[in-house]
C-alpha cells in the first residue's frame, strides 16, 4: 500500500448503534434482501475522475488539493492508480468507473496518449488480479480537451469526428480487456451555444452516426455489456442533445437503436432537466431502457451541477424503488459520481464522502425493498386504474372502438364520470411511515 491513506483501516459493518467514524451503519454488504447480498443489490463503485483526478476547482476559482500523483508522467498515473486501489481495499468496494483521460496522462499525439492509455490498462489489469474489485463501465473523455470545445460526436470539424471515433474504440478496447460490464457514452458537449452557427438536423445525424457505429464495433469485438448514455440537459453547452430519457429514447427510435442502448441516469442531471430522479428512472423503465445509475445530488440553493455524496435517505429510498420495480439492477450499478468539497482536504474526507454515501443508499434501498414487499403503494396504483381492466373501457383501448364508437357509447350509457381522490397526500404519509 501506499501512504497516503496512512492509518486508516479497512471500513467494517458496525451496525447503527456503533458511534466510530469510520464504519458502516447500515450497509453490511452479506444482508439478504429481497432474496440477494447487498452487495449484490447495489452494485457499488467509485468514479476514478471525481476521487483521484478532479483537483477541487469551481467556475470561481483552481485547484485546492494538493495530492501526490498531480503531474502528466507515467509514474503519477501508475502512483494514481495504486492509491484507488488502497481505496478499494478500504471500502471493500466492488466496482470503479474510468474515463482514459482520468487514468493516463495525454501525449503529444493520439498514437501516444493511446500508447500511454494502453499502458495504463495492463498497469491496472495486474492491479485487479487476485482482488475483487472489478470494472463497471468505461468511458471516453470528449468534453475537457480544448479540440472538443464545440462537441465531438456533434463537431462541425470532421477531423474532430474522425479523432473522436477513435478515441472511442480505444476506450472500448480499454474496457473489454478489463472485464467492464457496461460503456457509458456521455456527451458532454454535445450540443450547442448559439443557434445561429448551429445545424441541428447535421450534427444530430452526426451523433446518430456515431452511435451507429460504436453498437457495430461492440457486436464485432464480443462486448457482451451494455452501451449506455447518460442524459445531461445543460451546462456546459446551453442546450444538450441528451437533454433526458425522454429526449435520448427519440434518438434513439430514430436512429434503430433503442433495442441495442440503454440509460445511465444520474440525480443531479435529472434535477437540472426539471425532473426528479424518479421521473427518469421510471420513465427509463417504462420505455425499456433502464440500465444504471450514477448516484449524487445538487445542492437545492444552486443552479448547477455540484455532484455531491448523497446524503437524503427519503430520496434514495424512491429512487431505489423505481430500480426494484424495474427488476433490479443487471451489468448496472451504483455508481458515486460525486466528489468532495474543495474545501475537504484531508484523505480521511474521501473515505467519509464514500461511507456516508454508502450507508445512505443502502438504508434508502432497504426503506424501498420494505414498501415494494408490503405492496400497499402498488395496490394503491391499481385499484386506481382498475377501470381499465375490463369491459368497455378495455375495448377502447385494444382497438374495439373508433372515436365515433366511443361517442355512441357515451351517449347510451349517459356516462357522466365524477372526479375521485388521487389520495397524493395520504400516498406521502404512507411512505414516510416507511422511513
Amino acid at each position: 500500500m501506499t501512504d497516503f491513506f496512512n492509518g486508516i483501516e479497512a471500513v467494517k459493518y458496525e451496525g447503527p448503534e456503533s458511534d466510530s467514524e469510520l464504519c458502516f451503519r447500515h450497509y453490511d454488504p452479506d444482508e439478504i434482501v429481497m432474496g440477494k447480498r447487498m452487495e449484490d443489490n447495489l452494485r457499488f463503485a467509485v468514479a476514478y475522475w471525481h476521487s483521484f483526478a478532479w483537483e477541487g476547482g469551481d467556475p470561481f476559482g483552481g485547484r485546492t488539493f494538493d495530492r501526490p500523483w498531480f503531474g502528466s508522467s507515467m509514474d503519477m498515473a501508475k502512483l494514481k492508480a495504486d492509491v484507488a486501489f488502497d481505496m478499494f481495499k478500504i471500502l471493500g468496494q466492488p466496482y470503479f468507473c474510468f474515463h482514459d483521460a482520468d487514468m493516463r496522462p495525454e501525449g503529444d499525439s493520439f498514437a501516444e496518449s493511446t500508447r500511454n492509455l494502453e499502458d495504463m490498462v495492463d498497469y491496472i489489469g495486474t492491479k485487479m488480479e487476485g482482488v475483487d474489485t472489478k470494472l463497471l463501465w468505461g468511458t471516453a473523455n470528449l468534453f475537457s480537451h480544448r479540440r472538443f470545445m464545440s462537441g465531438a460526436a456533434t463537431n462541425p470539424d470532421p477531423d474532430v469526428f474522425a479523432y473522436s471515433a477513435a478515441t472511442i474504440k480505444t476506450c472500448m478496447d480499454a474496457t473489454l480487456k478489463l472485464g467492464g460490464e457496461n460503456y457509458v457514452l456521455w456527451g458532454g458537449r454535445e450540443g450547442y451555444e448559439t443557434l445561429l452557427n448551429t445545424d441541428l438536423k447535421k450534427e444530430r445525424a452526426q451523433a446518430g452516426r456515431m452511435l451507429q457505429m460504436v453498437v457495430d464495433y461492440k457486436h464485432k469485438i464480443g462486448f457482451k455489456g451494455a452501451i449506455l448514455i447518460e442524459p445531461k440537459p445543460q451546462e456546459p453547452t446551453k442546450h444538450q442533445y441528451d437533454y433526458d430519457v425522454a429526449t435520448v429514447y427519440g434518438f434513439l427510435k430514430d436512429f434503430g437503436l433503442e433495442n441495442e442502448v440503454q440509460m445511465n441516469i444520474e440525480q443531479g442531471h435529472a434535477i437540472l432537466a426539471g425532473h426528479s430522479f424518479e421521473h427518469e428512472l421510471a420513465m427509463a423503465s417504462a420505455l425499456g431502457i433502464f440500465g444504471s445509475i450514477d448516484m449524487n445530488r445538487n445542492d437545492y440553493q444552486s443552479g448547477w451541477d455540484t455532484d455531491q455524496f448523497p446524503n437524503n435517505v427519503p430520496e434514495t429510498a424512491l429512487a431505489y424503488y423505481e430500480v426494484i420495480k424495474a427488476g433490479g439492477f443487471k451489468s448496472g450499478g451504483t455508481n458515486f459520481d460525486a466528489k468532495l468539497r474543495r474545501q475537504s482536504l484531508d484523505p480521511v474526507d474521501l473515505i467519509a464522502g464514500h461511507v456516508g454515501a454508502m450507508d445512505v443508499c443502502a438504508l434508502g434501498f432497504k426503506k424501498a425493498a420494505a414498501m415494494f414487499e408490503d405492496g400497499k403503494l402498488e395496490q394503491e396504483r391499481d385499484a386506481r386504474y382498475a377501470g381499465w381492466n375490463e369491459g368497455e373501457a378495455k375495448k377502447m383501448l385494444e382497438g374495439g372502438y373508433s372515436l365515433e364508437g366511443i361517442e355512441e357509447y357515451v351517449r347510451k350509457g349517459d356516462v357522466n364520470p365524477e372526479p375521485r381522490s388521487g389520495k397524493q397526500e395520504r400516498l406521502e404519509n404512507l411512505v414516510n411511515r416507511y422511513m
